[in-house]
């Protein structure tokens, strides 16, 4: 089934096929499924290296996601019981950050017109009808076109030969299984899993919900569509695992893993960041860099064990207890006890040494009082005076 207003979408799609198979029929033979297949999937690659500028924007609304995940929990707990408020608070969050969350189906949105396109040359070529620029000679080659046995029009329902069905569930598989593992590793390398955050809820619903999904209709989908969803589900894997290696989300598993790479190199500095090359850092640092970030790194270090060997302060009970005996320390004592506060010695008693004071001591108290304690005034006279009548 075609759709009228989708009509420049169908002649653009057919026309990229045609001139790759052009240029593939120089190679393979024009009516084999090599030259169909591979003008397919370079039709792909054509189309996600347009997409690489929203990639790259999905890439920094998901950073910004993973920014906000404190934010997002505290609204969720503070909000738990109001779902209204909550969403309300949410919303507003996603709009001052300028991210929601998503912001990771925008790929997959915009290649959607393109799959529609493609899904219906496909159906077009396989009842032998002219579509875009797919006529003539060009519409019969394509109606002979086989992948391992399979015509690019076939699907697992519409045909009852074994091969056809062979083909079309191994490519499902590949296709769902790439879908999977594509999700996966962004889930366990590049994001915070202790961060419990309707973001993350989203992801781990998306790394099951569509390789299922993409299984259930693979079914009816054309052998030249699945050539299609293969090829751009191995190229997102492939993007996906280029970034994670090399621009991981901070704090993520894999930046620690890239932060090691870095310092077990000698491109990282003391304040964390990296020593990039020329060109945009494809090319290695010079030795130069290299060496005043090692020179760099080890100020640091020895700094921070310089630091780290210094004594430790001693509290005030540490030093009255491993402080010597007034008698022994002569004139280091810190301060000699007055003479109004000796106490006598009594007739065949051992005389009591005196306990050493503070410097800092006001008035003499009298003998017989506790010090530290508060002296309460004595009450006049023991009679009580007699009131006037």
């Amino acid at each position: 089934m075609t759709f009228s207003f989708l009509n420049p979408l169908y002649t653009a799609v057919s026309w990229i096929i045609v001139q790759f198979h052009s240029l593939y029929s120089h190679v393979f033979d024009p009516d084999g499924g090599w030259a169909w297949g591979l003008a397919i999937a370079s039709m792909v690659v054509v189309i996600r290296i347009c997409l690489i500028p929203l990639f790259v924007k999905q890439i920094k609304a998901t950073r910004a996601m993973q920014a906000i995940q404190p934010k997002m929990k505290a609204i969720q707990e503070r909000y738990k019981n109001d779902r209204q408020r909550q969403s309300e608070e949410m919303m507003k969050l996603y709009k001052e950050a300028g991210t929601n969350p998503f912001s990771s189906c925008l790929p997959i949105l915009v290649q959607a017109p393109f799959f529609t396109a493609l899904y219906g040359v496909l159906a077009k070529v396989a009842k032998g009808q002219d579509i875009g620029v797919i006529h003539g000679d060009l519409l019969v080659s394509a109606g002979k076109a086989h992948i391992f046995g399979a015509p690019l029009s076939a699907t697992f329902l519409g045909s009852d030969e074994t091969s056809v069905k062979i083909v079309t569930a191994v490519m499902i598989i590949l296709m769902s299984l790439s879908q999977f593992i594509t999700q996966r590793q962004l889930m366990t390398k590049n994001v915070d899993l202790t961060v419990k955050t309707p973001f993350m809820q989203q992801q781990k619903m998306l790394m099951y919900v569509f390789p299922v999904m993409f299984a259930v209709m693979g079914i009816n989908f054309p052998v030249g569509v699945l050539v299609y969803w293969l090829t751009t589900n191995v190229w997102s894997m492939g993007q996906q695992l280029i970034v994670i290696h090399n621009n991981p989300t901070p704090g993520s598993k894999a930046f620690q893993e890239r932060q090691a790479r870095l310092k077990k190199a000698g491109r990282l500095r003391p304040d964390g960041t990296e020593i990039k090359g020329a060109l945009w850092g494809i090319l290695p640092p010079s030795k130069e860099a290299l060496s005043a970030a090692s020179t760099a790194s080890a100020v640091v270090e020895e700094s921070v064990q310089a630091r780290r060997q210094q004594p430790r302060r001693q509290t005030k009970s540490q030093r009255q207890a491993g402080a010597p005996h007034p008698a022994e320390q002569g004139q280091d004592t810190v301060a000699e006890q007055p003479a109004d506060q000796a106490v006598p010695a009594d007739s065949g008693s051992k005389p009591t040494p005196a306990k050493p004071t503070p410097a800092k001591q006001t008035a003499a108290k009298p003998a017989g009082t506790k010090q530290g304690t508060r002296q309460q005034p004595k009450r006049g006279g023991g009679q009580r005076p007699k009131r006037k009548s």
